[in-house]
C-alpha cells in the first residue's frame, strides 16, 4: 500500500507535465476533441512504456535507475511549428528519424556530448523557452481566432488560474509545491464550470476503453526541415537526461559508467521511436520527479514500476482522457506562461554559470538567441537563399541552435592563438 501510495504521487508530479503537452500542441494544430481525447491517452500511455523501457534494465537498453520520462517540453515549440508548415505526418515524421537517430549514437554519444555544453544546451533551452511564451498569451486570450478573443471572463480565469499557481506555489511546501501547475488548472477548470464556460460533450462522447493503434493520424511523412529540427531537440533532451542520470546516481548511491549511459540514452530513443510510431511525442527524464524522489528519500524502481503499469493503464481508458479536453483555453493559457516561463528561467539558469566562467560565451549567448528570436519573428529574412540552405535557416529554433554550436567550436574548441610565440622586433640601441 505504502507503494501504491507513493507511486501515485509520482503521477500526479509529472501529469501535469504529461497532459498539457498534448492539449497545447493538439490545440495548435486544429485537432477536433475526438482527435485530442485519443491524443491525451496515447500520451499517457507511452508515458508508462518510456519509464518501463529505462528502469527494466538490460544488455541493450534500460539505466536501470528509478527514472520517470514524460514528453519533453522543449519539442513543443517544434512541433507546433512542423505542424502549421507540412501538417501532422511530418511531425511524426520527424519524430521518428530523430528516435532512430538517438538509438543509433547512443553507443557514442559520450563523446558527442562535448559539442553540446551548457552554453549551447541553455542557450536551445533559452530559444525554445522564449518563442513559446506567444503561444501562452493567444490562449490566454481564448486562442488565436476565438470569437471571443480578449473578452473579460478570459482574461479572468487566465489571470486567475496562474495567481492560484503562484500563490500555491509561494507559500505550499512539499509535495502539494510540487503540483501547483496541475492544482491551479483543477482550480481554474473547476471555476470556469461553475460559470458555464465548460462544454461537457467530449466525455460523454469518450469511450470508456480503447486499443492504441500505430498511424492513428495517418502515415509519416520527412521534411529535412523539420527532421534536423526534431533531431537537435532530441539531442538537447540527451544532454538534460544526462543531468538527471548523475542526480540520481548520486541519490541512490549507484555508479553510472559509459556502457549505462549508452542504455539509458537507447531506451531514451526507443521511446521516441515508439512515440512517433504511435502518434504521441518525444519522451525525456522528468526532473520534478527525481526532486520528489529526494523530497521522500524513497529511491525505490518498484515504486516507479508501479507508476509506469498505473499510467499504460490510464492509457486505455479514454474516458479519463477526455476529461483533461474539457480545460478551457484561458485556464489552459494561464498555466502555460507558468510552465513555459520556467523553461526559458531553466535556460537562463544554464546559461548564468558560464558567462561566468568564460567572457566569450556571453557573444554565443547573444548571437544565436537573437538569430532564433529573429527568424522565428521575420521567418521571411532568408527566403531568397537556396533550399538546401533555408533547411538550417527557415526554423528560429534550428538557426539559433546551429548559430550557438558553431560559435561554440569558434570560441571554445578551436585551438587559441599563442601570443607568447609571437616574436618582437628587438629594440635598437642609440648610437
Amino acid at each position: 500500500m505504502k507503494n501504491t501510495t507513493l507511486a501515485i504521487q509520482h503521477l500526479l508530479a509529472m501529469y501535469a507535465g504529461a497532459i498539457l503537452v498534448p492539449l497545447i500542441v493538439g490545440g495548435a494544430i486544429g485537432l477536433s476533441s475526438t482527435e485530442l481525447t485519443y491524443l491525451v491517452a496515447v500520451d499517457i500511455f507511452m508515458c508508462g512504456v518510456a519509464t518501463l523501457l529505462q528502469i527494466v534494465s538490460n544488455r541493450f537498453f534500460g539505466i536501470g535507475l528509478p527514472v520517470v520520462l514524460g514528453c519533453t517540453f522543449t519539442a513543443v515549440g517544434p512541433m507546433i511549428a512542423i505542424g502549421g508548415e507540412y501538417g501532422v505526418s511530418a511531425i511524426y515524421g520527424a519524430i521518428i528519424f530523430s528516435g532512430i537517430f538517438v538509438v543509433l549514437i547512443a553507443g557514442v554519444f559520450g563523446k558527442l556530448v562535448r559539442f553540446f555544453p551548457p552554453v549551447v544546451t541553455g542557450s536551445v533551452v533559452t530559444i525554445i523557452g522564449l518563442t513559446l511564451i506567444p503561444v501562452a498569451i493567444n490562449d490566454m486570450g481564448g486562442g488565436q481566432g476565438a470569437s471571443d478573443f480578449g473578452s473579460l471572463t478570459n482574461i479572468a480565469l487566465s489571470f486567475g488560474t496562474l495567481i492560484v499557481i503562484l500563490l500555491i506555489y509561494r507559500f505550499a511546501t512539499g509535495f502539494i509545491r510540487t503540483i501547483s501547475i496541475l492544482l491551479g488548472i483543477l482550480t481554474g477548470t473547476v471555476v470556469a464550470a461553475l460559470m458555464g464556460n465548460v462544454n461537457f460533450a467530449a466525455v460523454k462522447e469518450a469511450g470508456y476503453f480503447h486499443m492504441v493503434e500505430p498511424f492513428y493520424f495517418g502515415l509519416p511523412t520527412f521534411e529535412w526541415s523539420a527532421v534536423i529540427t526534431m533531431t537537435l531537440v532530441a539531442l538537447v533532451s540527451l544532454v538534460e537526461s544526462s543531468g538527471v542520470y548523475f542526480a540520481l546516481s548520486d541519490m541512490t548511491g549507484k555508479e553510472v559508467k559509459e556502457r549505462d549511459l549508452s542504455r539509458g540514452y537507447r531506451a531514451e530513443g526507443i521511446a521516441v521511436l515508439l512515440g512517433g510510431i504511435f502518434n504521441a511525442f518525444p519522451y525525456t527524464t522528468y526532473s520534478q520527479n527525481v526532486g520528489l524522489i529526494q523530497m521522500t528519500g524513497v529511491k525505490s524502481r518498484r515504486v516507479i514500476f508501479i507508476t509506469a503499469i498505473m499510467l499504460i493503464g490510464l492509457g486505455f481508458l479514454p474516458k479519463i482522457a477526455a476529461f483533461t479536453t474539457i480545460i478551457p483555453t484561458a485556464v489552459l493559457g494561464g498555466a502555460m506562461i507558468a510552465m513555459f516561463g520556467m523553461v526559458t528561467t531553466q535556460g537562463i539558469k544554464m546559461l548564468s554559470k558560464v558567462i561566468a566562467e568564460k567572457p566569450e560565451n556571453s557573444m554565443i549567448i547573444a548571437c544565436s538567441v537573437g538569430m532564433g528570436l529573429g527568424v522565428t519573428v521575420v521567418p521571411g529574412l532568408f527566403a531568397q537563399l537556396p533550399t538546401g540552405i533555408q533547411l538550417l535557416t527557415s526554423n528560429g529554433i534550428v538557426a539559433g541552435s546551429v548559430t550557438a554550436i558553431i560559435l561554440n567550436i569558434l570560441f571554445n574548441m578551436l585551438p587559441a592563438r599563442n601570443t607568447d610565440s609571437v616574436q618582437t622586433v628587438p629594440e635598437q640601441k642609440a648610437v
